[in-house]
C-alpha cells in the first residue's frame, strides 16, 4: 500500500517538492512536552469528530429530503431500510454531542492555563466563534428530523432567541421565514447546516490552525 501511495505522490513531489515543504513547514516543528498531556488533546479530538461529522453528514444527505412532507419519512427510511443507515445516523447524532463536549473541555483548558492571553487573544476570539458555530450546528440539525421533539424543541429555542434585546425578534423572523415553523424554516435550517455553517467553520479553522503554527502552543500554567 505504501508503494502505491509513493507512486501516486511521486509526480507531484518531483514538480512541487512537497516532501521537503511538508518537512520544513509541518513535520519539523517540535511539540512541547507539556502539550503531550491528555488535557491538551481535546482540540485535536474536536477536529477529528468534525471530520466524522462531515463524512457521515455527506452520506446522510444522499437520502435526506428537506421538506415537511418527506423529512421525517426520509429519516425513518435511513434508520430502518438503508444498509447501515442506523449506524451512520447514530455516528452523526452522537458525534454532534461529543463535539460540543470536547470543545467545551478544550476551551476550559485554554482558560485555566491562561492560553488566551497575549499574544493569543485573536486566536481565543476565533475559538469562541468556532464554539458558537458548533452550537449553531446543534440548533439547526435538531430540527431536521422534523418529528414532534424536533418541532417543539426548535420552537422553544427560537422563542428564547426572540428574547435577545433589540435584534431578537428580527433574527427569529429571519430564521423562521414567517410567523411559525414551516417549510421555509426547514429549508433555511438545512441550508445553514449543510452549506453556510460548514463554510464558516472551515474558514475559521484555517485561521485557528495558522495562528497556532505561527505562535506555537502556549506553555503550562
Amino acid at each position: 500500500m505504501a508503494k502505491v501511495v509513493d507512486r501516486i505522490a511521486a509526480p507531484f513531489d518531483k514538480r512541487f517538492d512537497l516532501q521537503n515543504s511538508l518537512e520544513a513547514n509541518v513535520f519539523s516543528k517540535p511539540v512541547p512536552m507539556h502539550a503531550r498531556r491528555f488535557w491538551y488533546c481535546f482540540g485535536g479530538l474536536t477536529f477529528f469528530v468534525f471530520l466524522l461529522q462531515v463524512a457521515s453528514g455527506v452520506w446522510l444527505s444522499f437520502y435526506y429530503v428537506p421538506t415537511p412532507e418527506q423529512a421525517y419519512a426520509s429519516v425513518f427510511y435511513i434508520s430502518n431500510y438503508v444498509n447501515y443507515g442506523w449506524l451512520i445516523r447514530s455516528i452523526h447524532a452522537w458525534g454532534a454531542q461529543l463535539m460540543v463536549v470536547f470543545i467545551l473541555i478544550h476551551m476550559i483548558r485554554v482558560f485555566v492555563t491562561g492560553s488566551y492571553k497575549n499574544p493569543r487573544e485573536f486566536n481565543w476570539v476565533v475559538g469562541v466563534l468556532l464554539f458558537l458555530i458548533t452550537m449553531a450546528f446543534g440548533l439547526t440539525g435538531y430540527l431536521l428530523p422534523w418529528d414532534q421533539k424536533a418541532y417543539w424543541g426548535s420552537t422553544v429555542s427560537l422563542s428564547l432567541v426572540e428574547q435577545v434585546p433589540l435584534l431578537g425578534s428580527v433574527i427569529a423572523q429571519i430564521v423562521l421565514g414567517g410567523e411559525a415553523l414551516g417549510a421555509p424554516t426547514l429549508t433555511r435550517f438545512y441550508s445553514g447546516h449543510v452549506f453556510l455553517l460548514p463554510a464558516a467553520l472551515v474558514i475559521l479553522l484555517v485561521a485557528h490552525f495558522w495562528m497556532i503554527r505561527k505562535q506555537g502552543i502556549s506553555g503550562p500554567l
